[in-house]
């Protein structure tokens, strides 16, 4: 081979394995390839929340107070007399029966109800006046407003020798239950108390009827 020809041959060569060399991978291709870093994870932005606002708590209205029961009946809160709730006087209406008109007046600010016949005792003497008369009934009994005036016959009777003369009687007033009272007195000059002949009327409205049971 001429030397010409022998020095084309080697100019091909080095050609080729120089075209070799660059296309071939390079160091670190042929150690693994270089690794490309994974893309970092997309970080979704997380709104800001909003503080909550409390709630307004709604006033709480107080209960109205109950209403008092009431009555269609006038008379539902009107309580009977007792000697606290009158004042107590006595006058002679027959010196020749001896007899005396009673009267109580309501001195106080409500009204009350007279019930009954009145509770008449003589001064030291034992025993009462007897009850002369039907009463009515407590629902019809006599309603005295403040100031009112309600009325009883007290019956004395004849001297027959039997009996005694009292110058004072007490009265209380019935009022269908246990209260303690303090007997209310008036003068009464000339009564004449005899055994079982001293009687009293129930209350009435006016004094002719007391008077003339």
């Amino acid at each position: 081979m001429s030397t010409v020809r022998r020095t084309a041959v080697l100019l091909a060569s080095a050609s080729a394995l120089a075209a070799l060399t660059a296309c071939g991978p390079t160091g670190d291709d042929a150690a693994g390839g270089a690794t490309t870093p994974p893309a970092s994870p997309t970080q979704t932005a997380t709104p800001p929340v909003s503080p909550t606002k409390a709630a307004t708590p709604t006033p709480t209205k107080p209960n109205p107070k109950p209403k008092p029961a009431t009555s269609t009946d006038p008379d539902y809160d009107v309580f009977p007399c007792s000697t606290f709730d009158v004042k107590f006087t006595a006058s002679l209406a027959d010196p020749t029966s001896s007899s005396y008109l009673l009267k109580v007046t309501n001195k106080g600010t409500k009204a009350c109800k007279v019930l009954g016949h009145p509770i008449v005792t003589f001064g030291d003497l034992d025993g009462h006046a007897t009850e002369r008369g039907k009463a009515p009934a407590i629902e019809a009994a006599i309603r005295l407003a403040p100031g009112e005036t309600a009325y009883a016959g007290l019956m004395g009777g004849a001297n027959d020798g039997k009996g005694k003369t009292v110058n004072e009687i007490a009265m209380t007033m019935s009022t269908e239950s246990d209260l303690k009272q303090t007997p209310l007195k008036a003068s009464t000059p000339g009564l004449y108390v005899s055994p079982d002949k001293n009687s009293v009327t129930a209350w009435m409205n006016n004094a002719e009827d007391a008077l003339s049971l």
